[in-house]
C-alpha cells in the first residue's frame, strides 16, 4: 500500500504550477516530449528569461524532468506532471 501525500507534498506542486506561464509550459511538454527550452519559446511567445524561471520552477516543484544532452537541455513530464497535465485538459474542456 502506498504512503499518502502530505498536505505539504501536495502544496509543493499546486505552487509549482500556481502561474498561467507554468501551466502553458507543462502543456506543451505534454504535447510535445522532449522539448528544448527553444522549442517551447517558441511555442508560448515569451521572453526566453521568464520561460526559463517558469520551467526551473517546474522541475523544482517536481512537475517536469531536465534531460541533459549535449548543449540542449529537453523536457519531460515527470509522473506527477502527468497527472497534472491530464487534470488541466480535462478542466479545461469542462464548461
Amino acid at each position: 500500500m502506498s504512503k499518502l501525500k502530505t498536505s505539504k507534498q501536495m502544496e509543493r506542486h499546486l505552487k509549482g504550477l500556481a502561474n498561467h506561464y507554468r501551466i502553458e509550459i507543462l502543456l506543451a511538454v505534454a504535447s510535445h516530449p522532449r522539448i528544448t527550452l527553444e522549442e517551447i519559446i517558441e511555442l508560448i511567445k515569451a521572453n526566453e528569461k521568464t520561460i526559463g524561471e517558469h520551467a526551473r520552477r517546474l522541475n523544482i516543484a517536481g512537475l517536469i524532468n531536465k534531460k541533459y544532452q549535449g548543449k540542449f537541455v529537453l523536457h519531460e513530464l515527470s509522473p506527477y506532471g502527468k497527472v497534472f497535465a491530464d487534470f488541466l485538459k480535462t478542466f479545461r474542456s469542462l464548461p
